[in-house]
């Protein structure tokens, strides 16, 4: 590698040595990305980023294991230096973008409806940060909970990050979190319900509901179109709105249209649940939450998300997995 060509102090972002310095100290690229709840790949980024800034190779990386190079070795006590100032100045100053102290407020997390896996994560981060004051919301589409975010009045959600628009993805950050296997809710009596899991091309000629005309959920909508589009299965047109289990159930009842779902949907009376095969379709889930905002209830939800994903392998693709490539990058970066 060549020298670098500016000054090393007009270059360093210090997120980047706090990956050198999690590499450094476990030898272990998956093991770091745990840590630091990254993906392995954007960790990799992140390192390699860094090398050339420096205009050094920081590890020697073989097969069965990771080491330190000289320069590594070298940079290694001052990375600490800096690490340690910047946490010593963000806990004496801890802010959110507007200015608020983050610490002293309740933080207000999104878990889209009741019954979710995200209501998990949530109690995991209350254990890992139990002076936090973390308060659920059930707001139901990440399209309207980020625009909330955005403003001010929301901290956290979970959702398809992909499916937001590129300016405001811009002022907000994520962690990948699952890719959540979809299903189907289908009224009983339909002539699938009677499977044990519904082949994606056996819904051909069905019209089947996926939030149309709700403008809190444009993110699964536009992921239904992508999932249906050249099987001859069609959106369902706009439902009326239903608030609550009940007024959902009676307007499926009325309408007789399966309904696209994941795998973890509550139980909903008058119809069956069944997953979705050939393929299996994923729908991706990120943490999301604005761009600056410092709180301890952020880290504990990210810790918490990254430790239930590593445990039960939510971000492991199946093999007939089908997601969006567009998504898929997404995923396995950090914006």
């Amino acid at each position: 590698m060549g020298p670098p060509s500016r000054d090393v102090r007009d270059l360093v972002d210090p997120r980047l040595l706090r990956a050198f310095v999690v590499v450094a100290e476990e030898l272990h690229f998956t093991r770091a990305a745990a840590r630091l709840y990254v993906a392995q790949q954007a960790l990799s980024r992140d390192v390699r980023r860094l090398e050339r800034e420096l205009g050094a190779g920081l590890f020697a990386r073989t097969t069965r294991q990771v080491t330190l190079t000289a320069e590594g070795e070298r940079l290694l006590p001052y990375a600490r230096r800096v690490l340690e100032a910047q946490d010593d100045l963000a806990a004496a100053f801890p802010r959110d973008r507007g200015g608020a102290a983050a610490s002293a407020r309740p933080l207000l997390v999104d878990l889209n409806s009741p019954g979710l896996v995200f209501g998990r994560i949530l109690e995991r981060a209350r254990e890992l940060a139990p002076d936090c004051e973390l308060m659920a919301r059930f707001e139901s589409g990440l399209t309207w909970a980020a625009a909330e975010i955005d403003a001010g009045r929301l901290d956290v959600s979970f959702g398809r990050y992909a499916g937001l628009e590129p300016a405001l993805r811009a002022r907000l950050d994520q962690q990948p979190v699952r890719y959540e296997p979809m299903a189907v809710l289908l009224p009983l009596g339909h002539p699938l319900a009677e499977l044990d899991a519904v082949p994606l091309d056996a819904l051909a000629g069905e019209s089947v509901y996926a939030g149309a005309g709700n403008h809190r959920t444009l993110e699964w909508t536009d992921l239904a179109h992508r999932l249906f589009a050249g099987r001859g299965i069609e959106v369902a047109p706009p439902a009326p709105l239903a608030v609550g289990q009940e007024e959902f159930g009676r307007i499926m009842a009325k309408n007789r249209n399966p309904v696209l779902a994941v795998v973890d949907f509550p139980a909903m009376p008058g119809a069956v649940l069944r997953p979705l095969t050939d393929p299996v379709p994923l729908s991706p889930v990120s943490l999301v939450w604005r761009k600056g905002l410092v709180h301890p209830g952020v880290d504990a939800l990210r810790r918490a998300a990254a430790e239930l994903a590593a445990a039960e392998g939510w971000l492991r693709r199946p093999e007939d997995g089908w997601v969006p490539a567009t998504d898929a990058l997404i995923m396995m970066s950090l914006d």
